[in-house]
């Protein structure tokens, strides 16, 4: 054990919140969560800061919102001169590892600063990827072998596509992160780390161990509540055209339980693999020093709203997201806290927990519970980087049907259109994109499912008022 507290953060890739009991699901159990929400603080309503891959984990590590860094789509690398957790770490002696997916370090000075590096992604190990510290525990031909579906498999309709694997457990991404994290914790055990451990799933391509999908059955399963009307003329329009690109409710129903048996398959086995890496905590006595994160960088609707998948909306599927922190008497145990906080607070706290001081550029705040810190009642989250609108006219001329192809297809466009900010508090979801057609409203109490947009409720004008303020007020922060 070393003096200074290690850092384990462990990152799953568009793992909604809900996807776990301990957000309320009714059939995916994840008793590896359990056990660490046993040992430190959940938090019921962490918000991502951007619902995309990249922009969510740049901010993540620079404590930033993506207007403030810069990182506002998935072409957008960490900045070079960004102030980021890693830097922070290098210079103090840390051992700075990453085992999984990137999506987040491009440029030579960062990747410098970590002595481990083992990426793997969606489509296997990156071709011409880093690779540092140690050589992979498995075969390179084995880990291509498990990969294979992930490139072939053949989609079952136009709007998704999912695949069951026979392929051994440790070659798959899940497994493989987890043995190669263990082996990491053996020989840096007596050396002072900080440790992103980075699961690609259960992002898309759904491939999932058969053993996996087969715990989840159609009658296991709890379909969400969709609701007629849904994207009539109180929906934004690019609601309706994320539903008309990514719905589901046309499809057969026996492909949209096998494809959500895949998705919550796949969390199950990530938990599992959890479950191996605090086993070996425990085993080699770094627990008690080690501070552990939990989190996903966003989620995926994965059924809510009648579709699967995401994009540039703001309803809970997308931008709640799991978030547990560990650190034995410290951060209270088996609490749950109901602050509204944000990925960007992670760093912040992490950095105070060891007693290093927050660099100024940091917009993230200690997480309450975690440290000293007060209660928050508001957070936010944004999406676009100013681009012109994809309307629904653009859509028609797209090639039909549209699904999956579509949805690549008009990918940057959508993710650089407009400049749309949420603001969320524990009762009231507000959207705003002053190039949008229409705002967004939903009355989290009444309607926890977000099914009904009451922007247009004239009752609720005053509670438009207010929002809309704060919101202007974090826009030029």
């Amino acid at each position: 054990m070393t003096e200074k507290p290690n850092i384990l953060l462990i990152m799953t890739d568009q793992q909604k919140a809900t996807a776990s009991h301990l957000y309320g699901n009714s059939f995916c159990e994840t008793p590896s969560l359990e056990r660490l929400k046993q040992r430190g603080t959940l938090y019921e309503h962490a918000i991502t800061p951007h619902p995309l891959c990249q922009p969510a984990r740049c901010a993540l590590w620079t404590g930033q919102f993506p207007h403030r860094n810069g990182c506002r789509d998935n072409q957008t690398p960490m900045p070079v001169d960004a102030t980021h957790a890693f830097k922070i770490w290098h210079e103090q002696g840390y051992h700075c590892g990453l085992i999984g997916k990137n999506h987040c370090f491009e440029h030579p000075d960062d990747l410098r600063l970590f002595d481990t590096w083992n990426e793997i992604s969606h489509q296997g190990i990156p071709e011409n990827a880093m690779h540092k510290g140690a050589e992979w525990f498995r075969p390179t031909e084995a880990i291509e072998s498990a990969y294979v579906l992930h490139k072939t498999m053949t989609p079952q309709n136009n709007r998704f596509g999912y695949a069951v694997s026979d392929a051994p457990l440790e070659d798959h991404s899940s497994g493989l992160i987890a043995g190669q994290t263990q082996r990491f914790l053996e020989t840096y055990q007596d050396t002072p780390f900080a440790l992103w451990v980075s699961f690609p799933d259960p992002h898309e391509p759904w491939v999932c161990p058969r053993q996996y999908t087969d715990m989840f059955p159609p009658e296991k399963i709890q379909l969400p509540e969709w609701r007629d009307g849904e994207f009539d003329n109180h929906a934004p329009e690019r609601n309706r055209i994320l539903h008309e690109i990514t719905g589901v409710r046309e499809e057969s129903l026996d492909e949209v339980y096998a494809l959500m048996a895949c998705y919550y398959g796949m969390v199950r086995f990530i938990d599992d693999e959890i479950g191996q890496i605090l086993d070996k905590l425990d085993e080699l006595n770094l627990s008690e020093n080690t501070i552990i994160v939990f989190c996903s960088d966003h989620g995926d609707l994965m059924g809510e709203h009648g579709m699967q998948c995401k994009g540039g909306v703001f309803y809970d599927a997308l931008v709640r997201v799991p978030l547990i922190i560990s650190y034995p008497e410290v951060v209270p145990a088996d609490k749950r806290d109901d602050s509204m906080v944000n990925l960007i607070d992670i760093v912040p706290t992490l950095l105070q927990l060891q007693g290093l001081d927050i660099p100024n550029t940091m917009q993230g705040q200690p997480l309450p519970s975690a440290t000293t810190a007060q209660p928050r009642d508001v957070t936010f989250s944004e999406y676009g980087k100013g681009g012109p609108p994809f309307t629904w006219q653009d859509l028609q001329s797209m090639q039909k049907p549209f699904g999956r192809q579509t949805l690549m297809q008009s990918l940057q466009w959508r993710e650089a259109e407009g400049s749309r900010k949420m603001l969320r508090t524990r009762e009231w979801k507000y959207v705003h994109d002053p190039t949008g057609d229409k705002d967004e409203l939903y009355n989290l109490v009444a309607d926890p499912q977000e099914l009904y947009n009451v922007i247009d409720d004239v009752t609720n004008a005053e509670v438009v008022s207010s929002l809309r303020l704060q919101l202007s007020n974090w826009r030029v922060n």
